[in-house]
């Protein structure tokens, strides 16, 4: 009796194996999209890409002064006012990368979190990309840029991002975003508060370019203002092009804010897209990747 319940288990367990491997085979995993962006940054925003689990990234990023003076100072390469950021980035988990990074306006010192809560897969079963990026910033300035009532507190500023993505086709990929920042101390005829919405995209003309493109617009909504007349920050434009390997890559491009912190572009920018060259300015990310 005993020999027959062993083999009737060895055929159950048989057929089970057969069966669960016939399922796996008939149903092949839908794999997230292959390269989307070839980068994290898109010249001053996030894209969806989270370098895989355990890779260091360095990323620079900096921006020269305005192209108002000409061939005087080669389009603002010699000006005066230029900005850099310096930033590494750490993948946690395959979705999970957190990071730090020291700006040179305001010496601001940012940490900050990015979470792939959705991947677009090859096989449209989840048709778009959904990450989350948040950061906390520190200026670092001297106290007396505080006024007199200075607390620690007022140094810090908060800024966090939706950002829905999807690559299109080979060429082609878009994104659309929202964004809250805010400021604990600003002057008194700014509001804290600043909503922000934005896109940007991708178009891949060959295996290792591409044409990068944004705009990013700060919202005037006198509903939740905390002023009844107050200038909103100037939307931040910007085009470039992108060359990347496995490891690297590198954007050059033209932008209309002189902030790489999202926060401080979108509550600060001054800088006017309608007044052409004297408001418009280079800039370059290098980004570097490390596997560990």
């Amino acid at each position: 009796m005993k020999k027959y319940i062993a083999g009737f288990m060895v055929l159950l367990f048989g057929c089970l194996q057969l069966t669960a491997q016939d399922e796996t085979e008939s149903t092949p995993k839908d794999k997230p999209v292959r390269y989307p962006f070839a980068s994290g940054w898109l010249i001053d925003n996030q894209t969806c890409v989270i370098p895989s689990k355990n890779t260091l990234e360095w990323s620079i990023q900096h921006r020269f002064g305005t192209m108002d003076n000409g061939s005087t100072d080669i389009w603002g390469l010699y000006a005066p006012g230029a900005n850099i950021r310096n930033g590494f980035n750490y993948s946690i988990l395959d979705n999970l990368q957190v990071g730090y990074g020291l700006t040179l306006k305001n010496m601001y010192s940012d940490f900050n979190v990015k979470y792939a809560v959705l991947q677009q897969t090859r096989k449209n079963t989840i048709p778009v990309a959904v990450t989350v990026y948040a950061n906390m910033a520190i200026d670092g300035r001297n106290e007396s840029a505080f006024g007199t009532d200075y607390k620690f507190s007022n140094r810090l500023s908060y800024f966090s991002q939706l950002i829905v993505g999807r690559k299109i086709n080979h060429w082609l990929s878009l994104q659309v975003h929202s964004s809250f920042s805010h400021y604990n101390s600003v002057d008194s005829t700014m509001n804290h508060d600043v909503i922000g919405i934005g896109f940007n995209g991708r178009i891949n003309f060959s295996p290792q370019s591409s044409f990068l493109f944004q705009y990013d617009i700060p919202l005037k909504i006198e509903s939740i203002s905390e002023q009844h007349d107050f200038e909103a920050a100037k939307p931040n434009f910007g085009v470039g092009y992108e060359v990347s390997t496995s490891t690297h890559a590198f954007q050059i491009y033209i932008t209309s804010a002189n902030g790489i912190l999202p926060q401080d572009n979108y509550t600060y920018n001054k800088f006017d897209l309608s007044n052409g060259f004297s408001d418009l300015m280079f800039g370059f990310t290098i980004t570097r990747l490390w596997g560990f």
